[in-house]
């Protein structure tokens, strides 16, 4: 099996294609944690490159997303207990009082396609689930706002991560439509991605 076929099926966003690829690496013997490197890692990376230089949008991206978790998910028995090295724990959440989650769960897909762990907190999260989070061992937080009524709560959790005695323990990083670097500077976020692809190397900055 031929592991570019795989990386360019996750490129073209062919789901189906994908999983029969990633069925047949496995069956021929091929490491999954090779698969999940050199054919879904580089897909997605490659796929964060093209959005980032404007050559596809959103909708390529999250087509590819999904493909490429259409792998993930039959990799994911292999790789469990293996100790396959994650790229670190992100809890990831929109902030209370915010119900959108389009950008965060394509935040959620490109950061799991780059081996991040990810506890999907959903939508409307109080800071108190970012606190727990914390302590149940994310080395980073990702927040989503879009609307500009919710993004003070973003300020709001990061006050919280303090009063927990927690923030010296996490990277905090915030995006979405309304929020800007000088608001995550003014609030004392650790990173600021204006959209899905940077997120990722936003991350690993982060923990870098």
């Amino acid at each position: 099996m031929d592991l570019k076929q795989i990386f360019d099926n996750v490129i073209e966003g062919a789901a189906p294609a994908v999983e029969a690829g990633v069925k047949q690496a496995l069956a021929e013997g091929i490491d999954a944690g090779v698969i999940l490197k050199e054919a879904l890692i580089a897909a997605m990376d490659e796929v964060g490159k093209q959005y980032e230089e404007g050559d596809i949008f959103v909708p390529e991206m999250l087509i590819a997303a999904r493909a490429m978790q259409a792998g993930l998910s039959l990799l994911k028995p292999h790789l469990v207990g293996r100790g396959t090295e994650s790229a670190g724990k992100v809890a990831i959440g929109t902030v209370k009082g915010d119900l959108h989650d389009i950008g965060k769960n394509l935040v959620a897909m490109m950061l799991e396609g780059a081996g991040f762990e990810i506890i999907d907190l959903g939508v409307d999260v109080p800071p108190q689930a970012f606190v727990d989070a914390v302590g149940k061992g994310a080395t980073v937080i990702g927040m989503s706002a879009l609307l500009t009524t919710t993004m003070s709560n973003m300020g709001v959790t990061i006050e919280s991560l303090k009063a927990a005695g927690l923030r010296d323990k996490v990277k905090v990083m915030i995006g979405g439509a309304p929020v800007t670097q000088d608001f995550a500077t003014q609030i004392g976020a650790d990173g600021f991605a204006p959209d899905a692809s940077s997120a990722t190397r936003v991350a690993r900055e982060l923990l870098g």
